[in-house]
């Protein structure tokens, strides 16, 4: 791991780079708390379990350093708990986060990346090169569906 500056993407009014959980834990949960807490009414303790302290991280900062959303990248390859701010949305912040996350798996050559989507963003991650890959399923009481990387036919 190259530490946690390999990657600092600028996208005008904000910026992706990678994060630390010691670090930066305070504002990777504010922007999780809002988005899936408050906003989406996941169970607190839904939310928070033992593999951020080993996931990679990333956080879009706009241009006063404040967190405005994040991502999380699993070492199965798995990619999680996008999350951006509701002001901040259809600004690009998270096809920003989703490409940060893509270039850190082709850059370790990691495992081919893969995530549960809520279903309401699967439009979302098709636009990205995602597809379904199985059967709707619920988690938190959203509906999701796993997708992966794949090409298109």
């Amino acid at each position: 791991m190259k530490g946690i500056s390999f990657l600092r993407m600028n996208k005008g009014d904000f910026s992706i780079r990678q994060a630390s959980w010691q670090q930066d834990r305070i504002a990777l949960r504010r922007i999780r708390d809002i988005v899936f807490v408050q906003e989406q009414q996941v169970p607190r303790e839904l939310e928070w379990d033992q593999q951020d302290a080993t996931a990679i991280h990333f956080l879009a900062e706009d241009d006063n350093g404040n967190p405005i959303g994040t991502a999380r990248l699993l070492r199965s390859g798995q990619i999680g708990r996008m999350a951006v701010l509701p002001a901040w949305r259809s600004r690009g912040v998270g096809s920003a986060l989703l490409a940060a996350t893509l270039a850190r798996i082709s850059e370790s050559g990691g495992p081919s990346p893969f995530l549960n989507a809520q279903t309401r963003a699967l439009p979302f991650y098709q636009r990205h090169g995602f597809q379904v890959d199985g059967e709707m399923f619920m988690e938190a009481g959203i509906p999701h569906l796993r997708m992966k990387l794949g090409s298109h036919d």
